[in-house]
């Protein structure tokens, strides 16, 4: 009789503690069996697009893989949903469920947004992710997008770009004064310092703005990615290095509600797939570089590297345009300090340790 009651007290007990936990502890339990969701998410990249469309279509795949199918996150062509530089409100309101795009999109919405995709004379990959996940970087970064209700990881790192295609060789800074270019983030500030009008274009546009004459000029990805995209039957003059991105971060925006929503175990699988999917598209954009330039070099493209006197010219107006920007923006401000601090600190190893 007595055994009874201690089972019967026991499963009491049990029970109790099971209906006064909260909705979230529910949610987080893990090893129980979550509800599978399904995701639309706008891409604001071509699905067929080396590294940035194809590290897309792998993110959806391979959470598929991790999760058991538990997580189906279906990638939608730009324009499909929404076209891509409206993904941002699409996701914060939760008009679309997620997006793959680039923090650098959302410059006029969110000016210090862009730190957290690349910047002129910024840190290469390995220092980037130092700042973030070890320099307070990704609280920022977290902070500033929950703010718009939507929640941002890191899903792609890419090799440094090329500085730009034009029709015509640039051999000084007059080169460029009356330029219609096609630019991102902040190196724009800069080429605008310079006498360069610039515009954001999205990478399927380019093309044609070059075609009709709408741009002179454009700069978009490294050379493989360009290589696919054409511009060197209109512009053949390539330049490089390309100092506005030295390296550059993609991102998978979630809604945050719907971030809010899933297990513990959603998550942790997202976030674990996205760590392996900015892994791999490091990788494969420092691997296939070099057949991209042959390639070019094949169909009559010019290869140039900036003088040191352009290059000191681009720096030193970086210096200004920072510090600009910086001033109109308290958290543009915020976020440029952390950075600016972080690397005054990381330079003294970076120049120990590594060979310059």
């Amino acid at each position: 009789m007595k055994l009874i009651k201690l089972v019967v007290i026991c499963s009491l007990s049990i029970f109790l503690f099971s209906c006064n936990k909260s909705e979230e502890d529910k949610k987080t339990d893990i090893g129980k069996e979550s509800q599978k969701i399904n995701i639309k998410m706008a891409g604001a990249f071509p699905s067929s697009l080396i590294i940035l469309g194809e590290t897309g279509i792998k993110l959806t795949q391979k959470i598929n893989d991790v999760s058991g199918g538990n997580i189906n996150i279906k990638y939608f062509e730009p324009g499909a949903l929404v076209p891509p530089m409206e993904i941002f409100d699409a996701v914060s309101s939760g008009g679309v469920d997620a997006g793959f795009a680039s923090p650098a999109f959302w410059a006029g919405k969110v000016p210090a947004l862009q730190f957290f995709t690349t910047f002129p004379f910024g840190p290469n990959p390995s220092e980037y992710i130092a700042w973030l996940r070890y320099g307070g970087g990704n609280d920022i970064f977290k902070e500033i997008y929950h703010a718009h209700n939507i929640h941002s990881i890191h899903c792609i790192a890419t090799s440094p770009e090329g500085s730009g295609w034009f029709r015509e060789e640039i051999n000084s800074v007059e080169d460029l004064k009356g330029l219609k270019m096609r630019f991102l983030g902040l190196g724009a500030k800069v080429m605008e310092k310079l006498g360069v009008s610039t515009q954001l274009l999205a990478g399927g546009d380019i093309y044609a703005a070059l075609e009709l004459g709408t741009i002179d000029a454009t700069e978009y990805g490294m050379p493989a990615m360009d290589l696919e995209l054409g511009f060197h039957a209109i512009a053949d003059n390539y330049y490089f290095p390309g100092w506005h991105q030295p390296a550059s971060l993609g991102e998978l925006m979630i809604n945050l509600d719907l971030w809010n929503s899933m297990t513990l175990t959603q998550k942790t699988q997202i976030e674990v797939t996205c760590s392996e999917m900015f892994l791999d598209s490091l990788a494969k954009s420092e691997a296939v570089q070099v057949q991209a330039i042959n390639k070019l070099k094949q169909l009559g493209v010019k290869i140039h590297k900036w003088s040191p006197e352009m290059m000191a010219l681009f720096k030193e107006n970086w210096s200004i345009v920072v510090e600009e920007e910086a001033e109109k923006n308290a958290e543009f401000k915020k976020v440029w300090n952390s950075l600016k601090n972080f690397r005054k600190e990381y330079a003294v190893w970076h120049n120990l340790g590594y060979v310059n």
